[in-house]
């Protein structure tokens, strides 16, 4: 039987408009995946290279001087955590410390690279003062802090060393206490001898003080005189003379 005239016979689209249709959608899908591995790029990157701010050395820094404040810059540098050199926010903790070896323009600032104990400097040598509760002032030592180291014989004249605190010891159970000095080499001897015989005093020296020298408004490398308590002098001790505080009470008893 013929098909009545005027009729449209059906048909399926060609294979060509199929594929024109589906074109669109995969082009849409490619653009997401392009945007998801850019994203994911991204994500890794600012995970592994994000850049910090931290501290380095904008000029050089010799082994023993104090680091200031100019001594400083703020450089950023790719997090690795291989590197560990002080963040920019340590800033003011850094200013102040000194420095624990020769530190070079440009280098990046460790915490290994700083002490706050005062380092030795040429030509001095640490000894290490034993002293009793009674033998050390009542004013908590700090490193840095100059002092004059009192030896109190049974006869004889009093005789004083300047010192300066390197490193402060713990207080074992008697009170006693073991505070490292740095003293002029030609003076270790010495002081070893009064500390072993256990008869000094430590005094703090008053603020300014030349480290290794005498205090302000004495002459240097003079032994600093120490005030004569109530104006009396010890036994065998010539009237007059400089003795030792009264706060050098229990140096006789050690």
């Amino acid at each position: 039987m013929e098909p009545e005239q005027g009729r449209a016979t059906p048909h399926s689209p060609g294979r060509t408009l199929r594929a024109r249709r589906r074109r669109p959608a995969v082009l849409a899908m490619a653009v997401a995946l392009i945007a998801a591995g850019g994203l994911g790029g991204a994500v890794l990157y600012n995970s592994t290279g994000q850049r910090v701010a931290v501290l380095a050395l904008a000029r050089d820094v010799p082994y023993g001087q104090v680091v200031t404040d100019a001594d400083l810059v703020v450089a950023r540098i790719a997090s690795d955590p291989a590197l560990k050199p002080l963040g920019a926010v340590d800033r003011k903790d850094a200013v102040g410390m000194r420095a624990a070896t020769d530190l070079r323009r440009g280098a990046l600032l460790l915490k290994a690279d700083l002490a706050q104990a005062l380092t030795v400097q040429p030509g001095q040598l640490v000894v290490g003062v034993s002293a009793k509760r009674t033998q050390l002032p009542a004013t908590r030592l700090q490193p840095g802090a100059q002092i004059v180291v009192v030896f109190t014989p049974d006869t004889g004249r009093p005789d004083s060393l300047a010192a300066v605190v390197t490193t402060i010891g713990r207080v074992d159970t008697d009170g006693s206490q073991v505070v490292d000095v740095a003293v002029p080499a030609a003076d270790a001897a010495r002081l070893a001898a009064w500390v072993a015989s256990g008869r000094i005093q430590v005094v703090l020296a008053p603020r300014g003080a030349a480290a290794g020298g005498a205090p302000s408004g004495g002459a240097p490398g003079t032994p600093a005189a120490t005030p004569t308590p109530s104006g009396t002098a010890p036994s065998g001790t010539a009237p007059g003379t400089a003795a030792p505080s009264a706060s050098q009470s229990g140096a006789g008893g050690a």
